[in-house]
């Protein structure tokens, strides 16, 4: 007897609703470990200096490796995951995390210290275009802005973990090496979580959709062939390198400079300025979750990010004229972040739209490479800035930055909007 088509799609929600929750939480918890190992080793530094007598500009270079080979490993591992799939990936770069803290644990000298930041960047390198992949290629469209919203805040949350794990392991212990080990282990039982789970995070399986499955075939089958390389012609893909290279300026700005200038300027100690960073990073993960309901409901995207950067931005400028009292500038900068925050899922499924199709782990690969070169240069430039005693200019700066970043994402929604509107005229 055959079931009714009403009971056979009641019976076909709920699960679709369990494996979009359960693809989400394993893509939240492996980009939430990416962001933990962003700060494996900066936490440690005042207890490397002790132990070793290394320089804050020589333990600089650890940092700045970091995101060298992160930013030209994932420009390169967008390729990888298109040709071998984002799971086997995956896995690997876990592993990598897993050596560096390894290596760390057991570093002698400089050179150690410098291939355990090695190993760490190159494990974080894959970790965009194969998280973009898996949740393009798994997740339903009706949940795909939740999906965009969670692995911000998740990336937020490792951000904000890190260093109470390092640090508060090394206190408790009385060893950073104790801590470096616990890292390691971290991701190892990531790595084994992701590998009992494996079949939720099948890149290569049927789309979420089933509905739209066929179409999805048959749309892939009229798409012509193109070079690997073809998409670095598409001025979208470069807009939004340079979306991701601006607002990480912003961001490099705030998360590393924020807190002394604000001292300098208004007196406050550092107990107290620190709290903005944690604000910030708390804000924007607000504006993550609200961010994620956005998506589903607006077309033109690139509005909501320009109302929303423009806004964080004018907080910071307000913040460097040094007007207001002490802590409503901790206040008002901490609220900042809540407005990069909304723009985060907007601006993920921004570069969705504009990717070409069979070419998603490229696209993000060469996109957010534009975030590991925003935190390379960032540094130096707002590290000069503080030297020279220009406190408001890293606000200022920030803002500016900003400000760039919307510009190319309101010219990349405009192209995504005109190739809609000629797909729809074909049609």
């Amino acid at each position: 007897m055959n079931r009714p088509a009403s009971t056979t799609l009641q019976n076909q929600v709920p699960d679709t609703v369990r494996s979009d929750v359960r693809t989400i939480s394993l893509i939240g918890l492996a980009h939430g470990s990416s962001h933990f190992f962003h700060l494996l080793l900066p936490p440690l530094f005042p207890w490397l200096i002790k132990d070793f007598g290394y320089s804050y500009a020589e333990l600089s270079v650890l940092v700045s490796l970091f995101f060298i080979v992160s930013g030209t490993g994932q420009a390169l591992a967008g390729f990888a995951v298109d040709r071998f799939g984002a799971r086997p990936i995956l896995f690997a770069a876990l592993t990598s995390f897993g050596v560096a803290g390894l290596i760390a644990s057991t570093a002698t000298g400089y050179s150690m210290l410098l291939a355990a930041s090695f190993f760490a960047g190159l494990g974080n390198a894959p970790f965009h275009p194969v998280d973009f992949t898996i949740l393009n290629k798994r997740v339903s469209q009706q949940r795909i802005g939740h999906a965009f919203s969670v692995h911000g805040l998740s990336g937020n949350i490792g951000w904000a973990l890190a260093p109470l794990f390092m640090a508060g392991i090394t206190t408790a212990t009385g060893s950073w090496r104790t801590a470096c080990f616990c890292g390691a282990l971290w991701a190892v039982t990531v790595l084994v979580i992701m590998v009992l789970n494996r079949d939720a995070l099948d890149d290569r399986a049927a789309p979420a959709d089933a509905a739209a499955a066929p179409k999805t075939a048959a749309s892939a089958a009229a798409v012509p062939q193109e070079h690997p390389m073809a998409f670095m012609k598409l001025p979208s893909v470069w807009l939004c390198f340079s979306f991701f290279f601006w607002s990480t300026c912003a961001l490099s700005a705030i998360q590393s400079f924020a807190s002394p200038a604000m001292q300098a300027m208004y007196g406050l100690p550092l107990s107290v300025t620190a709290l903005i960073v944690t604000g910030y990073m708390l804000c924007g993960a607000a504006g993550m979750v609200v961010g994620g309901f956005l998506v589903g409901r607006v077309q033109r995207l690139e509005k909501v990010i320009s109302i929303c950067m423009l806004g964080s931005a004018l907080l910071l400028l307000i913040v460097g004229t040094g007007w207001l009292p002490g802590m409503v500038a901790v206040v008002v900068a901490s609220l900042a972040g809540l407005g990069t925050g909304l723009a985060g899922p907007s601006r993920d499924m921004l570069i969705k739209r504009a990717a070409p199709p069979g070419a998603t782990g490229r696209v993000y690969g060469t996109v957010y490479s534009g975030l590991d070169l925003g935190f390379c240069l960032a540094a130096p430039v707002f590290g000069y800035m503080l030297d020279h005693q220009m406190n408001n200019t890293v606000f200022y700066g920030s803002a500016i930055a900003l400000a760039l970043s919307v510009v190319s994402a309101v010219i990349v929604g405009d192209g995504v909007s005109k190739k809609s509107k000629i797909a729809m005229a074909a049609a």
